[in-house]
C-alpha cells in the first residue's frame, strides 16, 4: 500500500501476543507500570521495555511519569476503538480465545470500554437514548436533541461544556459482545462518571467490569424512559 495510513504498521504492532496482551491490560483506560504490562504479556522486563518503545512509537501508548514510576495508558479513544473493532472481527470470524471464565457473563452485561459504559446496558442505553429522542442520527452522525439537552441537565451533566471538549460529543462504538451499537465520546463519558456518582454502579477493581447495585440498575432502567 503506497498510499495513505500505514495500516501494515499499525497491524504489526497490534499482532504480536505480548503487544497485544499489553494494549487488552489497558483497554478499561487505566494506566500501568511496565513491570504489571509485563506480568500481563507474560514476558521478562527487558523484553516488556521493548514492546513498549515500540508501542509509544506507534503513536498506540502514552506515558507519564510519577516520582519513580512510568505509568503507560492508551494514547486515546481512537485506539480503544480499533481494538474494540478488532475484538468483533475475532469474535464474529471466531477467532477467540479459550472460554473466558465465570466473571465473562458480568464483562457481557456491563463493563467498561476505555471510559465509556459498553456490553447488553450500555447498548439498552444507546438504544434508549435514541427511542427519547435525546440523541438523533442523522447522516450517519449522532447529537444531542434540544430537549435532550435540558434532560440532560436534570440529570447532572452539562452538554454545552461537553461540546468544548477537542473530543467528539457523541460517537458509535460496535460492541464486540453484543454486535451493536454503545454510545462512546464525550457524553458517553459523562454519563458513566454520573452513574458512578450517583452510586448507582461502581468498577469492580483490576477488572473492566461495572456493577450496578439493584436500585442502582432499577434507577438506570428508568432513566430517559419517555415522558
Amino acid at each position: 500500500m503506497k498510499y495513505g495510513p500505514n495500516i501494515a504498521m499499525i497491524s504489526a504492532l497490534v499482532g504480536d501476543p505480548a503487544r497485544a496482551n499489553m494494549l487488552t491490560a489497558l483497554f478499561g483506560g487505566q494506566a500501568l507500570t511496565a513491570n504489571e504490562l509485563a506480568c500481563e504479556a507474560n514476558v521478562a522486563a527487558p523484553t516488556a521495555s521493548g514492546h513498549l518503545a515500540r508501542l509509544l512509537d506507534g503513536g498506540l501508548l502514552a506515558v507519564e511519569r510519577q516520582g519513580r514510576h512510568r505509568y503507560y495508558r492508551l494514547a486515546g479513544p481512537e485506539v480503544a476503538t480499533a481494538l474494540e473493532s478488532l475484538m468483533t472481527l475475532a469474535n464474529v470470524t471466531d477467532a477467540r480465545r479459550t472460554r473466558p471464565g465465570p466473571k465473562d457473563p458480568a464483562l457481557r452485561h456491563a463493563r467498561v470500554c476505555y471510559d465509556h459504559l459498553a456490553g447488553e446496558l450500555g447498548v439498552a442505553l444507546f438504544a434508549r437514548l435514541g427511542d427519547s429522542a435525546v440523541i438523533e442520527l442523522s447522516g450517519g452522525q449522532i447529537d444531542v436533541t434540544p430537549n435532550g439537552e435540558a434532560r440532560l441537565a436534570e440529570f447532572g451533566v452539562d452538554v454545552s461544556a461537553l461540546r468544548q471538549a477537542r473530543r467528539p460529543l457523541c460517537r458509535s462504538c460496535l460492541d464486540w459482545s453484543e454486535r451493536t451499537t454503545h454510545l462512546a465520546g464525550a457524553l458517553g463519558s459523562a454519563l458513566l462518571d454520573r452513574f458512578f456518582a450517583a452510586g448507582w454502579a461502581q468498577r469492580e477493581p483490576g477488572t473492566r467490569i461495572v456493577r450496578f447495585t439493584p436500585p442502582g440498575e432499577a434507577s438506570f432502567a428508568e432513566l430517559f424512559r419517555r415522558a
